[in-house]
C-alpha cells in the first residue's frame, strides 16, 4: 500500500500504512515531532499499536511538519492521512491546515445537503465530521461567522491544535454549540449515548467550551441525598446545573478500559478459536528431576555460554522431537477447501505475558535449530516481547505453541488453542513432591503438563503420544539423542 501522497510539489502527506498482514486499523499512541519540527528520510515519527504490536513510523522524505492530523490515542483506519510535511520550506507562506480552516459561503447552496466532494480523516467509528466539503444549509448569513469559528474550533482540537479564539462581537453560550448541537468530539458523543446523558444539559468544562468525559460522568452521577434515610428512593441522574462531587466517589467504585489494540485482537482471536476449533485437554504428571539436573549441567558448559539456559529450553526442544515422531500433529484446518493441510517445519510459539497483554510470537523452522540456536533464539524472543517491540510478522504463521503458566506457581491449566493452530502445550510449576522412584518414596521435581489440541485434527491416540513422548522426555533427557 502506498502510504504517502504528493498534494502539490511542496507539501506530502503521509498514510497510515498496513505494518502487519491485512491490518485495518492502528491506534497512535505516541507523536515524537511536532508543527514546526524538521525531519529527514527516515527519522522515527510516531509510535502507533496494531492488533498485533507496537510498531514505531518513520517518515519517507525530508521536511518540515506542517500537520499533525490525528491526536494521541486516536485509531486510525489503514489509508488514511496522519501528518503533512513542507518538503520545501521556505519557498512562500505555508496554507493554514484544511481542518482548521472556516468553511466559505457559496454563492447559492440548495436546500438538501450537498454530497461530500472530499473526506476530513476523523475519529474511527464515529463517520466522517463536518469541514469546508460537507456542511448543512445555514438559516441565516448572520450565523456563519460564529458557525464557521466553532466549526473551526471543534475540526482543531480533533487534530490535536489549539483552537483559534471564539469571537468577541457575541458572548457565548452557557452550553456552546455548533449547528444547535452541544460542542463534543464522537467519543465523548456516544459515551453519552451509552450513558442516557442529554448533552445539552452537561456544562462543558473543557477548552473552548468543549464538553469532556468527566463532564459526562459527572453528568451521570448519581446526586447524594440530603439526609440519611432508612430505605433511600431511587436517586434520578443529576441535571446539569447539579453539584458534581459524586464523581470522584463514583470513579473509585469502577474503572472502565477500552478494549483496543493488542487486547481486542485476543479477546476476538480467543472467542473465535473456542468456538470453532473443537478443543480437546489431556494431562500427564511426570517427574523432571533428571531435566532438572540437564538444566544444571548445561549452565556450566561452554557450548552454552552466553545464553539463556532454563527448563523451557529443554521443554521446547521434547515438544520438537515428540512432533517429529508425531508430525501429523503439525497441520492447521483449511475451512474454506475442507482440506487438512500438513505441515513440514515447525514455527514454535511461546506465549508471553507483556504490558500490553499476551501475545504469541514464534521461532521461524524451530525444528531445525540445534540447542545452542533454540536456546539464543528464545532469549531474543522473550527480550523482545517485553520491551514491547514485538512485530507483527514474529507474531504470523505459527503452527505449535507452549504456554508457561508455572512461573505463576499454577500447576495447569486448559489452554485455548492459538487460532489457526493445531495444539498448545501448557507446563505447570515445577515442585519438589513426594514420588515413587524406584520403588521407594522421595522427594522428585514434579511437574504437570497438558496438552489441548483441535479434534478435527488431532484424534485422542495421536494426541495422547504426542504428550506421551513429551513426557518421556522430560523424565529420561537422554532420550533427546535417542530420538532425534
Amino acid at each position: 500500500m502506498t502510504t504517502m501522497t504528493e498534494t502539490s510539489a511542496r507539501f506530502r502527506e503521509f498514510k497510515m500504512p498496513d505494518v502487519g498482514e491485512g491490518l485495518t486499523e492502528a491506534e497512535i499512541l505516541k507523536w515524537f515531532v511536532q508543527p514546526g519540527d524538521t525531519v529527514t528520510d527516515g527519522q522515527v515519527v510516531c509510535e502507533v499499536e496494531t492488533a498485533k504490536a507496537a510498531v514505531e513510523l518513520p517518515i519517507p522524505f525530508d521536511g518540515v511538519v506542517h500537520e499533525l492530523r490525528f491526536p494521541e490515542g486516536t485509531t486510525v483506519d489503514v489509508g488514511q492521512v496522519i501528518i503533512a510535511i513542507d518538503v520545501a520550506p521556505g519557498s512562500g507562506d505555508a496554507p493554514a491546515p484544511a481542518a482548521a480552516a472556516p468553511a466559505q459561503e457559496p454563492a447559492a447552496e440548495p436546500e438538501a445537503e450537498a454530497e461530500p466532494k472530499g473526506r476530513t480523516p476523523v475519529l474511527v467509528g464515529y463517520g466522517v465530521a463536518e469541514s469546508s466539503t460537507k456542511r448543512r444549509p445555514r438559516k441565516g448569513a448572520a450565523a456563519a461567522p460564529e458557525a464557521a469559528a466553532v466549526a473551526a474550533a471543534v475540526q482543531a482540537e480533533l487534530n490535536g491544535h489549539g483552537a483559534p479564539a471564539a469571537p468577541t462581537a457575541a458572548p457565548a453560550p452557557a452550553v456552546p454549540v455548533q449547528g444547535g448541537r452541544p460542542l463534543a468530539k464522537p467519543p465523548v458523543r456516544k459515551l453519552a449515548k451509552d450513558l442516557g446523558i442529554d448533552l445539552a444539559t452537561v456544562v462543558p468544562t473543557g477548552k473552548d467550551g468543549i464538553i469532556t468525559r468527566e463532564d459526562v460522568h459527572a453528568a451521570a452521577a448519581p446526586a447524594a441525598p440530603e439526609a440519611p434515610a432508612a430505605v433511600a428512593p431511587p436517586v434520578a441522574p443529576v441535571p446539569a446545573v447539579a453539584e458534581a462531587p459524586a464523581v470522584v466517589s463514583d470513579s473509585a467504585r469502577e474503572t472502565r478500559i477500552p478494549v483496543k489494540g493488542v487486547r481486542k485482537a485476543i479477546a476476538q482471536a480467543m472467542v473465535g478459536s473456542a468456538f470453532t476449533a473443537p478443543h480437546v485437554t489431556e494431562f500427564v504428571t511426570v517427574d523432571v528431576t533428571r531435566t532438572m539436573k540437564l538444566v544444571a549441567e548445561l549452565k556450566e558448559d561452554k557450548d552454552m555460554a552466553g545464553v539463556r539456559v532454563n527448563p523451557l529450553l529443554i521443554i521446547a526442544k521434547a515438544l520438537l522431537v515428540a512432533i517429529k515422531r508425531n508430525p501429523e500433529v503439525n497441520a492447521a484446518w483449511d475451512e474454506a477447501n475442507q482440506e487438512i493441510v500438513q505441515k513440514h517445519y515447525v514455527n514454535l510459539g511461546i506465549a508471553a505475558a507483556t504490558p500490553r497483554g499476551l501475545i504469541v510470537p514464534n521461532i521461524k523452522d524451530a525444528h531445525d535449530k540445534t540447542l545452542p540456536q533454540l536456546a539464543e533464539a528464545l532469549g531474543e524472543l522473550v527480550a523482545t516481547a517485553r520491551d514491547g517491540r514485538t512485530s507483527p510478522a514474529a507474531m504470523a504463521g505459527g503452527t505449535v505453541t507452549i504456554t508457561n503458566v508455572g512461573v505463576f506457581g499454577v500447576d495447569t491449566g486448559t489452554p485455548i488453542l492459538n487460532p489457526g493452530e493445531s495444539a498448545i502445550l501448557a507446563v505447570g510449576a515445577i515442585k519438589l513432591q513426594p514420588w515413587v522412584h524406584k520403588g521407594k518414596v522421595k522427594p522428585r521435581q514434579v511437574t504437570t503438563l497438558a496438552l489441548s489440541f483441535d479434534h478435527r485434527l488431532v484424534d485422542g491416540e495421536l494426541g495422547s503420544k504426542v504428550l506421551a513422548d513429551v513426557a518421556a522426555i522430560l523424565e529420561q533427557p537422554k532420550r533427546l539423542i535417542t530420538w532425534a
